[in-house]
């Protein structure tokens, strides 16, 4: 059986793009954005990895983003990554609009995140990540669905 190859990304192991049209995405990217949002993609595996309740991790294409989702129905909500048209040095995390996650994420790192409206969290080229606060957010969205006690 063939092994798999996966990226390594400041340390964290990236599984291969699940998708040819996903990796197309990535590719189609100027090399600054996809080397963000890549680092951002790592992230949300390695926290979906961490996170028992998450499970399998599925990567697709929702409105032409990388969006990510647990495969188990009913566990979390679907993160989503693009960098902003109009702000080309400018990416985000976005999140459902009807959920209360972005509202959430402000209550609780308001002085670490932009936000924009209750939809992204928003990051600019060549500002590190706040690792530890946006792990958090991204294991409360993928579990979203999921009773305090179960996340």
């Amino acid at each position: 059986m063939r092994r798999r190859r996966t990226r390594r990304s400041k340390g964290i192991e990236t599984p291969p793009f699940q998708h040819p049209a996903v990796k197309a995405v990535f590719d189609a990217y100027p090399p600054a954005r996809s080397r963000d949002l890549l680092a951002l993609r790592s992230l949300i595996f390695d926290t979906a990895r961490q996170v028992e309740a998450v499970g399998r991790l599925v990567e697709t294409l929702k409105w032409g983003q990388p969006a990510f989702l647990p495969a188990t129905p009913r566990t979390g909500s679907t993160v989503r990554i693009d960098v902003f048209k109009k702000e080309p040095d400018r990416y985000g995390m976005f999140v459902h609009c009807q959920t209360t996650l972005i509202d959430d994420f402000r209550q609780m790192y308001g002085d670490r995140f932009e936000f924009q409206g209750n939809r992204a969290l928003v990051f600019s080229h060549g500002d590190p990540l706040p690792h530890h606060a946006l792990r958090h957010c991204i294991a409360r969205a993928l579990t979203y669905h999921l009773k305090p006690g179960r996340r």
